[in-house]
């Protein structure tokens, strides 16, 4: 495989420092579980420290990271930092080594000294694994560990250098201070303020500011003077020997400063914003400290050096073939394939290749998010607490707050069916995490200032099966083993719609009429391409693995992709790469299209005296080192940065190009005969600033070098990908923007290798009952199967999903032959239940559905009953999640609430109520839960039990704050609005920020007044009623009820206690337990526990065996998903896919099915006829 697109890299730039603020890694996972954590592009140590800091005490539970990033210097940082933390060096001094750029001499002697032990334990991965760092740091290949050390190495020995080097390094320090533009003001720290972000816009651009004057945090004119060290750590990178470092690097932005601004009682400085970031940092590295000490807390941290899809395709490799290598080179301009270590891997099998949380950073603004989810899905343990996070900084669309739904080249819902993975926030409409604060940022800038292109917007999203929101399933656990089922017509032009929104765009009209709205952000982005051919067969590869496709059936659905990929008209650019598409098709075992299975390549040209030629070879060109210093020129001359590359083969009138390319600098030994051709690559260890040539690989059909045009007249090239971007280099080197070209037959420049498939997963058919066998459910009247997927006439969003139930009980096929009718009721959001004759069966979705809208189909003759019910997604339609909300999942004790994210309540920082500033900003934060279609029911008095809540979750808060008058109330009770009855009180011990979700939270504990509660608290209950500590906020019509769903989740997200073996919810497989007025929805295992703090109120303390403590947070809107609908402008041919000559016509019957013109459908007839509705 090729990794990324491979960019000729006029600038790179090395990110020692995250430019986003740490997270807790396992928020979204039970305590009872451990933890496999991967972290793609994993960048500094903030998440790791983080995650552990935010570790519940006590816990037992294993924290196993692997860490991947391609930037060997970013690991050996990372290791640097860790090691120095558990060997106790002071905390000061690890903030220098970490953040400073120039170090004072006790700080550059701590790191010098602590480089040298580490290269003393690492000579071998055996020594390392001998050394006390190896409890809990390790390395997933012997390259990592030979490329940490010689980091070590080179960081050691940095001060002993000649002084011409020496210079030469200070220069580059110098000269990444003045690239810096001191006139630009960065928000980066600001962001980590939350929702403080205004207040410390402009302290975090002061303080970044003076760090880019001194290279350091310090704010004392002497201590600044004693930083004269360069720090080797920042000195290299993939660059080389000089510093890389961003202009954007900025110590703060690791850290949360929501608190710090927050409860100010007067001016913060820089000064007080490093203060408050040190206290973390040392407050992160104590609890390090504390559970790499402690053998049953020891967390393991593995180091992968790797790019990140190349990492998860050799995790994945070995997965499911136990091969440690199979030749995929770790990342571009790099030739070492990645081989596991076999320790780790095979031997003691710690290494985990099955992960829990998948962590990729902001991938997808480099990789895109298509090639992160098909690289990461197959590694996601298929737990309920199975997630995938993904955030992006970057946008280059119209709204950054829209534009997650136009990564995915689909509906999010049925791309959901395809991969079994959805974003949360689509099925239950709200988040907790709060991003309100990047939006008012992001609307502030974009509608004020000129510059229309520098703006980011921070969006993180979180990932997880869609029937894993569905408690009853969880709890029984049942959910579905089968994947649903695609009409093979169906399925074939969906994907080939995805295939076409990828690649439409690189026809330049096409480019131009959909980004004239947005001309100039789409001009500078435009060399930022994510997707080449290959890509897309590894992304056909997944739905075929994840919807385990037989080979007959794929073959039908491939068929039917092919038919319209070969006769759309609307792709100019698609026939010069229809050859890298259909090589890479046959390389990954996803389809051989026809003319590779009845024609061979001649033997002649390369190909003379091969005993076989296979349909697939691998090109090799050698690129003179001149060229590539000509090129580079020529990108100085013209200002065009990081241009695409692409190989291709041109004759005197054929072209084809070939994006899956891979460099690296160094030179071809061939080793091999004139008819069994091998080389062997001998790497630059100097790279990009070495002397070898460009070596340059790239994978064609045997055919095209004998078969289109005789092989003498055929050349092998380098050139640059045209984009509008590259427009200026025309000028310069031509139209085709050749780099350099030789002849097919150059046996000096040019090698041709064979080159086998890829190792396949072998598929069955799915077949069997859709529950596990250990499942709860009721399956009284037959067999369920994998439930069928019908789309609609555009083959774009699901029409409906069709549940089949093979009648096996005797009496209900007696009863049912004889004319008993079904009854159907939705049980869940994935569950609807069937009754026929006394039997009850249960019946499962794959996705949430619309149960009110069910009908079913009985073949009362063949003994089978079908349910059909249309999809409910996203969150606006009804039934689905709106039967519950807010669920809580998991396997026997180990649960957690499906939507809102755990936390651990002892770390969060408490709210200052007494701070000056707090009513400018709090009312604000909780004001803005509510979407603009959300304010618009308010004002038309419309009922929905979500807005209601998240009023309610208004009024505890500014009563709790007391922001609005009338002091701090600190119990709250909910009182019906119907029956005027007080069903639930919230004693509220703290506010406290939320830091990592930009929010905040209450502390607190809730009492519901039951009828068996009632009269134990009677004697004293009256002295609370009459204290005017208590506030009344009323609950209106379906409120009370959603409250009983949401308090469970709230108590479970933040737990310290275990379900014990008689919890209510385990015996009754339920959660909640009640929906009922004065009822408890609770379970009782965590009743009276974890109340310290209620104890603290001397008023509260007879309440406290009663009470259940409880994190009580805001509910925000989803940006994205506000706006849902379909441009009927962009509808397409139900035949061939096209637009309209020149409009689209309509089935005059049915008014459904749409086509190009009449000869469409005519051909269609034959298909449509049977499902038209007159």
């Amino acid at each position: 495989m090729a990794l990324a697109l491979p960019q000729h890299k006029g600038k790179y730039y090395f990110y020692p420092i995250g430019n986003t603020s740490a997270v807790c890694l396992t928020r979204d996972i039970p305590p009872e579980e451990h933890a496999n954590i991967l972290l793609l592009g994993c960048g500094d140590p903030r998440h790791v420290l983080y995650t552990i800091f935010s570790e519940s005490k006590p816990s037992f539970r294993k924290l196993d990271f692997t860490c991947v990033d391609f930037e060997p210097a970013v690991l050996a940082r990372n290791i640097l930092i860790f090691t120095l933390i558990v060997d106790k060096v002071p905390t000061s001094t690890i903030w220098n080594i970490c953040y400073h750029m120039y170090l004072d001499a006790q700080s550059h002697s701590a790191l010098v000294a602590q480089c040298k032990k580490l290269i003393d334990v690492s000579p071998t991965s055996a020594a390392w694994r001998a050394s006390p760092y190896s409890a809990f740091l390790r390395t997933s290949t012997e390259y990592t560990l030979t490329e940490l050390r010689r980091h070590w190495s080179l960081y050691a020995s940095m001060a002993e250098l000649p002084p011409r080097r020496q210079q030469a390094i200070r220069r580059a320090f110098e000269g990444a201070f003045k690239e810096r533009d001191s006139n630009m003001t960065p928000m980066t720290s600001a962001r980590s303020a939350g929702p403080l972000i205004i207040e410390a816009v402009s302290v975090g651009a002061d303080q970044v500011h003076k760090y880019w004057k001194t290279g350091t945090t310090f704010s004392g004119p002497k201590d600044v003077s004693s930083a004269k060290l360069m720090n080797p750590t920042f000195a290299y990178s993939l660059t080389g020997e000089g510093c890389s470092v961003h202009y954007g690097t900025d110590p703060m932005t690791s850290f949360h400063f929501a608190a710090l601004f927050g409860n100010a009682k007067g001016e913060i400085t820089p000064a007080g914003m490093v203060r408050s970031a040190k206290t973390e940092f040392s407050d992160w590295c104590g609890a390090f400290q504390r559970f790499v000490s402690d053998a049953e807390t020891t967390p393991c941290i593995r180091f992968f050096l790797a790019e990140a899809t190349a990492a998860c395709h050799a995790l994945n490799s070995f997965r499911t073939t136990e091969s440690l290598a199979l030749g995929i080179p770790v990342a571009q301009f790099r030739t070492q394939p990645i081989r596991l270590d076999s320790e780790e891997y095979l031997v003691s099998r710690a290494a985990p290749t099955s992960f829990n949380v998948i962590e990729t950073s902001n991938l997808i603004d480099h990789l895109g998010l298509l090639n992160i989810l098909v690289s990461a899905v197959p590694l996601l343990s298929p737990s309920t607490s199975g997630v995938i996070y993904t955030e992006s900084l970057l946008f280059s669309g119209e709204d950054a707050t829209k534009e997650l739904a136009e990564l995915l080249y689909a509906d999010i819902g049925t791309m959901a069916l395809l991969l079994n993975l959805c974003p949360i926030d689509y099925l239950s409409g709200f988040s907790t995490r709060s991003n309100t604060h990047e939006i008012m940022m992001y609307q502030f800038v974009t509608k004020k200032t000129s510059d229309k292109t520098s703006t980011q917007f921070h969006q993180v999203t979180t990932w997880k099966s869609p029937s894993s929101c569905d408690s009853v399933l969880a709890l029984h656990g049942a959910r579905p083993r089968l994947p649903p089922v695609f009409h093979a017509d169906q399925i074939g032009a969906l994907l080939f719609d995805v295939y076409h929104a990828m690649f439409e765009q690189e026809d330049s009209m096409t480019f131009w009429r959909q980004n004239q709205h947005n001309l100039l952000r789409a001009l500078l982005s435009s060399n930022m391409i994510h997707y080449m051919r290959e890509s897309f067969a590894l992304f056909l590869k997944l739905v075929r693995e994840r919807l385990r496709i037989t080979p007959e059936e794929w073959s039908r659905i491939m068929s039917r992709f092919v038919d319209l990929e070969t006769a759309d008209q609307t792709m100019p650019m698609n026939t010069v790469n229809r050859n890298d598409f259909h090589a890479h098709l046959h390389r990954q075992g996803v389809y051989t299209v026809d003319h590779f299975k009845h024609a061979g390549a001649q033997k002649i040209g390369r190909f003379a005296g091969w005993g076989i030629i296979p349909p697939v070879v691998r090109i090799v060109l050698t690129v003179p080192r001149e060229k590539i210093r000509s090129f580079e020129t020529i990108l100085e001359q013209t200002g065009v940065g990081t241009p695409l590359l692409h190989g291709d083969i041109r004759g005197s009138w054929s072209l084809n190009n070939f994006a899956a390319v891979h460099v690296a600098y160094g030179r071809v030994i061939p080793i091999g005969t004139q008819g069994s051709p091998r080389i062997r690559f001998e790497e630059d260890p100097n790279g990009r600033n070495g002397s070898y040539d460009l070596v340059v690989s790239f994978i064609v059909p045997s055919m095209l070098l004998t078969d289109i045009e005789p092989p003498h007249l055929l050349k092998v090239r380098l050139s640059v990908r045209s984009t509008t971007g590259t427009a200026p280099l025309h000028a310069k080197m031509g139209m085709d923007l050749e780099i350099y070209s030789a002849n097919l037959m150059d046996e000096q420049h040019v090698q041709v290798l064979p080159e086998q498939q890829v190792p396949c997963v072998d598929i069955e058919a799915s077949a069997g009952s859709i529950f596990p066998p250990d499942s709860t459910l009721q399956a009284e009247v037959g067999r369920q199967g994998a439930v069928s997927v019908e789309l609609d006439e555009q083959c774009e969003l699901v029409n409906s999903l069709t549940a089949r139930i093979d009648l096996e009980d005797t009496d209900v096929v007696r009863e049912f032959g004889a004319g008993a009718v079904p009854k159907i009721s939705q049980q869940s959001p994935c569950i609807m239940r069937l009754a026929v004759a006394g039997h009850v069966q249960d019946v499962v979705f794959p996705f949430p559905v619309i149960g009110s809208e069910n009908k079913l189909r009985l073949a009362r003759k063949s003994r089978y009953i079908e349910v059909v019910v249309p999809m409910a997604g996203p969150f606006l339609k009804p039934d689905g999640m709106k039967l519950n909300p807010f669920p809580v999942v998991g396997s026997g004790r180990a649960l957690l609430p499906w939507n809102v994210h755990r936390l651990s309540l002892s770390r969060l920082p408490t709210l200052d109520l007494k701070s000056p500033k707090l009513d400018t900003w709090l009312n604000p934060h909780v004001g803005s839960m509510l979407s603009d279609r959300e304010r618009k029911m308010r004002k038309k008095h419309k009922a929905d039990a979500l807005l209601f809540v998240k009023d309610t979750m208004h009024a505890i808060f500014v009563r709790v704050s007391g922001i609005q008058g009338g002091g701090c109330m600190r119990v709250v009770s909910l009182r019906d609005e119907r029956t005027n009855n007080c069903d639930t009180l919230f004693f509220i011990g703290n506010l406290r920020f939320d830091l990592h979700s930009h929010t905040v939270i209450c502390d607190a504990y809730v009492l519901p007044l039951t009828n068996d509660i009632m009269p134990e608290i009677s004697s004293f209950f009256g002295r609370l009623l009459n204290s005017g500590t208590m506030v009344d906020v009323r609950v209106f019509d379906g409120e009370m009820e959603a409250w009983k769903q949401l308090i469970p989740a709230f108590v479970e997200r933040c737990r310290t206690w275990e379900h014990t073996d008689n919890c209510e919810y385990l015996a009754r497989q339920e959660v909640p337990l009640t929906q009922k007025m004065e009822a408890d929805p609770l379970c009782s295992c965590g009743r009276g526990k974890d109340v310290d703090g209620l104890l603290k109120v001397a008023e509260w303390r007879r309440y406290a065996p009663f009470v259940t403590r409880i994190a009580l947070s805001p509910l925000f809107a989803v940006s994205y998903l506000e706006t849902v609908g379909r441009d009927p402008s962009a509808h397409k041919c139900s035949v061939c896919r096209g637009r309209g000559k020149p409009k689209m016509m309509t089935c005059s019957k049915c008014q459904k099915a749409r086509y190009c013109s009449a000869a469409c459908q005519r051909k269609d007839w034959p298909r449509h006829k049977p499902k038209c509705k007159a």
